[in-house]
């Protein structure tokens, strides 16, 4: 029991022993939590007091800022009347002297018009510019020579298109629209008189080598092509007019018959004119290119003739509207229009060949008509599939370039044959009369339906004119007045050669086109100063890079563009710049209708505008520039970087500054191009300005706003008008 004893009592003492140690682990534990809770309030309370110093330095600064602030406005509201009154004057001194040497321009060419003494017109005499369209109408003229010349004199009479631009009197612009249009016809007619007259002597000029007649003739505007099938060989297969860069190939059918081919290439553009005007009157909605619709749109008619005479004219109303009825017989309209809708009775009485070959002409008709050409005149042929869809070209955002190109197809007149020494036409008084080709499908007399093959033709794109891709083909649709893209087919374009071959369901006029604002919106621009009454506008299109060189009131316009050469090294004003570098296929420039199709920064056109006016003023001494930030800042603001800048080198990168521009107040920025996100901060060491002038002027030296001072009024108005014609700081 001893023994047991024993060990029973040894686990007790050492169980009391492990207790205690137990017991002075949990003491330690309780004071090292105790000890880190007090070091963490320790350090919540300092963390507390720093936040709270720093909010409270931050509440200083903020205050500091908004006292700043309110000085900055308090000091910019003190001095803001003085600053738009300066401006003012100085927009207003510059605006007048524009206008007294715009007015006096104007007289002096009034003057020197007089002074000419030549046959041309006065554009803006109503009077003068019927008696020419009488006399010219009247004249019987038809050879080329002279008739081209006459045609350059009318198309010299351009002026008339800015009157009707400016005309703001409704009677007076119908007034300037119909005699446009009269002229325009008129200048077609002559043209097909002449055409005639060349194909009434075609048997006279055959060529000896292939039989048949051809012959190319060019003029300052005009390049006119004529081909005349006199051999008839059925294993023709086209013509190529080398000289031009024009080329036809003739379907099957029409190498058989009496035919003559013309290709017209003007070099102006009419239809467009008649296709815009047409649009005006019917107010067509013009946001849309491509127009798909199940069927043709209705007829339309031209814009009428209006009556373009003085009040003391009222006599000869009845004989200028005789003219003028006449004279549509054979009008733009009223030729395409025949190619449609000549009858079979048309043809029986203009095809026939001379006499002796009446056999001959009667087998022609009889193998077109088994050849699906010709259907019964007791059956009305099929129509296209009613699913087919037109589509209908956009001139907001489709520029016709080059010109129009004139394919038709015309039956060859009665040739003179020679009898007891006499020589012997028949005059049939009928005009030059349109070979019917449809490639509609055709009937024939047991209702087996053919169609006739599409024609093909082969152009040269202009020199004078720059694409800037693959062009686009359209045709004229007549009755409707309106270019179309449907009804071509097989576009092939060698670019090295800048030729573009293609067909089309029938013998119709054409154009070359391209998107008006392919070369926007901008990826950069620049404005810098060259020397006195100078500077360089460059613009990095999304296309092409283009450079205006603007001194005084001219323009040149530089850019390494094949098809340019016309425009390279030439001075002339902004707005002839304009409108030739837009012929040319170069738009850099934008109008009501731009946003329609470019995408766009969005800005305020009030505060865009008046920058335009403020860079103008100091383009003499300072350098504009682009900034990404300028599509960051909203709508109600601009950002540029500026600088003043002297010499023709160009601007050191870290001399340019930015620059925010409101409605009320332009300020100085903190940030630079490569900051990570825009900021709205103001540089902390410049004040704030109520114009763009005073601003930029608080970093220049006397000497700079000394030279915007002496600028000419000219070169700020050019400038201005460049600026405004592009919108860099909205389409970029």
């Amino acid at each position: 029991m001893r023994m047991g004893t024993r060990c029973y009592g040894y686990p007790d003492s050492f169980s009391l022993g492990m207790s205690s140690k137990k017991v002075q682990k949990q003491s330690k534990a309780k004071k090292g939590k105790k000890q880190a809770e007090e070091e963490r309030r320790l350090r919540e309370e300092e963390e507390a007091q720093l936040q709270a110093e720093r909010e409270e330095q931050e509440r200083l600064e903020r205050e500091r800022k908004e006292e700043e602030l309110e000085r900055l406005e308090l000091k910019d509201r003190e001095r803001r009347e003085l600053e738009l009154d300066e401006l003012r004057h100085l927009l207003e001194q510059n605006h007048s002297a524009v206008t007294k040497w715009k007015a006096d321009a104007a007289e002096k060419a009034k003057w020197e018009r007089c002074m000419r003494c030549d046959d041309a017109p006065d554009p803006a005499v109503q009077h003068d510019i019927n008696t020419y369209i009488d006399l010219w109408r009247d004249d019987p003229e038809v050879n080329i020579t002279p008739v081209l010349k006459q045609c350059n004199l009318a198309l010299q009479l351009e002026e008339l298109e800015g009157l009707l631009r400016d005309a703001t009197d409704p009677q007076e612009s119908q007034r300037y629209q119909g005699a446009i249009i009269s002229l325009q016809e008129l200048i077609h007619s002559k043209l097909l008189l002449t055409t005639e007259d060349i194909l009434k002597r075609a048997s006279e000029n055959a060529d000896t080598e292939t039989g048949n007649m051809q012959t190319v003739v060019k003029g300052d505007n005009t390049t006119l092509c004529v081909w005349a099938n006199l051999k008839r060989n059925q294993r023709f297969k086209g013509f190529n007019f080398e000289e031009v860069g024009l080329g036809f190939k003739l379907p099957k059918q029409l190498t058989l018959s009496d035919i003559a081919v013309r290709i017209l290439h003007t070099h102006y553009d009419h239809l467009s004119f008649i296709a815009r005007m047409a649009h005006l009157k019917i107010h067509t909605p013009s946001h849309r290119s491509l127009v798909g619709v199940d069927e043709a749109p209705a007829d339309t008619n031209l814009p009428e003739q209006v009556e373009t005479k003085g009040d003391g004219e009222a006599k000869d109303d009845s004989k200028t509207q005789q003219q003028t009825a006449d004279e549509e017989e054979q009008s733009i309209e009223g030729l395409e229009r025949k190619k449609g809708a000549a009858s079979q009775q048309s043809r029986k009485n203009s095809c026939q060949s001379a006499e002796g070959r009446g056999s001959q002409t009667e087998t022609q008709m009889e193998v077109l008509c088994a050849e699906g050409e010709f259907s019964s005149p007791s059956v009305q042929p099929t129509l296209m599939d009613s699913s087919a869809r037109v589509q209908v070209v956009d001139l907001m955002e489709y520029t016709p370039l080059g010109g129009v190109f004139y394919y038709d197809v015309f039956c060859i007149p009665q040739q003179a044959y020679h009898a007891n020494g006499w020589k012997i036409r028949e005059e049939l008084h009928t005009g030059l009369q349109v070979f019917p080709y449809q490639t509609e499908m055709s009937i024939l007399d047991d209702n087996e339906a053919l169609a006739c093959p599409p024609v093909e033709v082969s152009v040269k794109v202009p020199d004078c004119v720059a694409f800037l891709e693959t062009p686009q083909v359209a045709r004229w649709h007549a009755s409707g007045k309106q270019w179309r893209m449907d009804g071509i087919s097989d576009v092939s374009y060698e670019e090295e050669e800048a030729k573009i071959s293609f067909k089309m369901d029938s013998f119709q006029a054409f154009v070359l086109m391209q998107e008006t604002y392919i070369n926007l919106p901008f990826q950069s621009w620049e404005l810098r100063p060259l020397g006195e009454d100078t500077a360089v506008f460059t613009v990095n299109g999304a296309v092409i890079d283009i450079s205006i060189t603007i001194q005084g009131d001219q323009c040149m316009l530089q850019s390494e563009v094949k098809g340019l050469s016309h425009l390279q090294g030439k001075w002339m004003s902004s707005p002839d710049l304009q409108r030739a570098m837009l012929n040319a296929g170069i738009n850099i420039f934008v109008n009501e209708h731009t946003d329609k199709y470019v995408s766009s920064c969005g800005k305020d056109p009030l505060t865009e505008h008046a920058a335009y006016e403020q860079m103008a003023l100091l383009a003499p001494a300072c350098a504009f520039s682009w900034s990404k930030w300028n599509a960051k800042c909203g709508a109600e603001h601009l950002v540029m970087q500026a600088c003043e800048h002297r010499g023709t080198a160009p601007v050191p990168k870290d001399s340019w500054r930015f620059y925010l521009l409101g409605a009320q107040r332009s300020q100085k920025l903190k940030i630079a191009e490569q900051s990570e996100a825009f900021s709205p901060d103001h540089d902390p060491h410049c004040d704030f300005h109520s114009t763009f002038i005073h601003m930029l002027q608080d970093d220049m030296s006397t000497d700079g706003i000394a030279r915007t001072r002496e600028s000419s009024y000219m070169f700020i108005d050019t400038v201005q008008n460049l600026l405004c014609a592009t919108r860099p700081l909205m389409y970029s």
